[in-house]
């Protein structure tokens, strides 16, 4: 199908139908087709059969699917939120067979080096787009990160990099840099930072030294996961700073707050004064720390309702576009081999995850701690 019949069956044929395979993180991308003028129409979901997939089908209007060969030969594109081999899911094998009916395909990440090339050889095969989705870089705080972080690479060249997060997203952390440095290459793992004893306990993070995009890199990953609730328990998700020569760029957390520090100076005109702060340097003015954007991260409630639906629809949208333009699937499987094996070299260095049977933390907000003041 070339791109002018892809442009004109989104437009004169309708908007583009879309299935959703998978209704955990599926329901992701389930509610972007709440969000006011989402230019794309969910045709069904594919499950298992799950009460939950039935009441997902039920709240949309839509037919639960249980086999790829169910879904009607006008829908356009698949979006997979079924895990891949690396997590002993399914979902590369419903991507294989959707690409195969002529569906354009978005699988959640991550995926194995071997899934990506089989991928990459289907899509080509069937002439059809493939990409992997990482998620993060289209949720709006990551969003802004970047692009500072572009702002900040085209003034000065970027001195370090440091990176703390969480095993189940340890993958996404490396497209976001990706995106943020403008470039991925040199980069490679040089050992292992020997953590301090936590008493008896093992330390929650590991330490790994490297490069990304030949800029020096510290990585800190919580190597632990529990069982019974794998999607849980994580310290944080991601926290990275971009050094540079005039101060640092730092994602607070996933959903934020951008904090711009200035590199703490003290100006030459100090070193005769009486009093330090009779200085007159303009930059003494300036507060050492600046957020950029909202000044406190989205509420988990904002995540779920606004900010994980914001950014599925943002992938489809940037998926479909490629498709409509007739774009090959080659440089992006080629950008994501060389990402996961950064990742995997990554995880090879910190060793076998942590399984460990931890009760629900206490959480706490701001207020519990903050205490009173006079």
């Amino acid at each position: 199908m070339s791109a002018e019949d892809l442009a004109a069956r989104g437009t004169a044929a309708g908007p583009p139908r879309v299935v959703v395979a998978g209704t955990g993180f599926g329901r992701a991308y389930l509610a972007a087709f709440e969000r006011p003028g989402f230019p794309f129409e969910l045709a069904g979901i594919l499950a298992r059969g799950s009460a939950r997939s039935k009441a997902c089908a039920e709240h949309y209007g839509v037919p639960l699917w249980e086999a790829p060969g169910q879904v009607p030969e006008d829908v356009d594109m698949a979006c997979v939120a079924v895990g891949g081999t690396m997590t002993g899911g399914r979902g590369t094998e419903l991507s294989h067979q959707f690409m195969r009916r002529g569906l354009h395909v978005l699988q959640e990440h991550p995926l194995h080096p071997d899934e990506l090339v089989a991928c990459l050889k289907t899509a080509r095969e069937h002439q059809v787009v493939f990409r992997m989705n990482t998620h993060y870089p289209h949720v709006e705080p990551v969003r802004r990160f970047l692009a500072c972080a572009r702002e900040a690479g085209a003034r000065q060249r970027p001195l370090f990099v440091d990176v703390t997060c969480a095993f189940q997203v340890l993958y996404t952390v490396f497209d976001i840099l990706g995106e943020a440095l403008g470039s991925i290459r040199p980069l490679g793992v040089h050992g292992v930072i020997e953590e301090p004893d936590a008493g008896g306990a093992p330390p929650p993070y590991r330490s790994v030294s490297g490069r990304f995009a030949g800029v020096p890199l510290t990585f800190r990953l919580q190597n632990e996961l529990v069982p019974s609730a794998p999607d849980n328990h994580g310290h944080l998700l991601h926290r990275i700073t971009i050094g540079y020569d005039g101060g640092h760029l730092t994602l607070a957390g996933t959903h934020g707050p951008v904090q711009w520090s200035m590199r703490p100076h003290m100006p030459d005109d100090m070193k005769d004064l009486v009093r330090l702060s009779d200085s007159t340097a303009p930059h003494l003015e300036v507060p050492s720390v600046q957020t950029i954007g909202r000044a406190d991260g989205a509420s988990y409630r904002e995540v779920l309702e606004t900010l994980w639906p914001q950014a599925t629809a943002r992938a489809m949208t940037a998926l479909w576009q490629e498709a409509v333009a007739g774009a090959a699937s080659d440089a992006h499987v080629q950008r994501h081999l060389a990402l996961t094996r950064m990742a995997m070299e990554v995880a090879e260095a910190c060793g076998p995850v942590r399984l460990h049977h931890p009760a629900p933390p206490e959480l706490i907000s701001a207020e519990d701690i903050a205490g009173r003041t006079a």
